[in-house]
C-alpha cells in the first residue's frame, strides 16, 4: 500500500521515519522479551515490516531543485514582441 501525498510530506524528513521505526524496533523488543505475547508481538512485527518497507525502500527520492530548468528561460527566447 503506497503512502498518500499529506503522508509523504510529513515524513519527508528522515528523523522522523527513523523515530517510528525505533519506537516499533524498542516495542517489539518489549513484547518479545519481557510480556512474551506472541499477538502482540506479530502485530507489532508485521507493522515494523511495513515501516522498513514503505519508509526506506519504497519511499519516493528527494528529486534536487536544481534538476528542474528554469521558468523564464524558454519564454524569454521565444516571445519577442514586434
Amino acid at each position: 500500500m503506497a503512502l498518500k501525498e499529506n503522508d509523504l510530506k510529513w515524513f519527508r524528513p528522515l528523523w522522523r521515519r527513523v523515530a517510528v521505526a525505533v519506537f516499533l524496533l524498542l516495542w517489539l523488543g518489549w513484547e518479545l522479551f519481557f510480556t512474551r505475547d506472541s499477538f502482540w508481538a506479530l502485530l507489532v512485527g508485521a507493522a515494523l515490516a511495513y515501516v522498513a518497507w514503505n519508509f526506506f525502500y519504497a519511499f519516493p527520492k528527494e528529486q534536487p531543485d536544481d534538476a528542474l530548468p528554469p521558468a523564464g528561460s524558454a519564454d524569454d527566447k521565444d516571445r519577442q514582441d514586434p
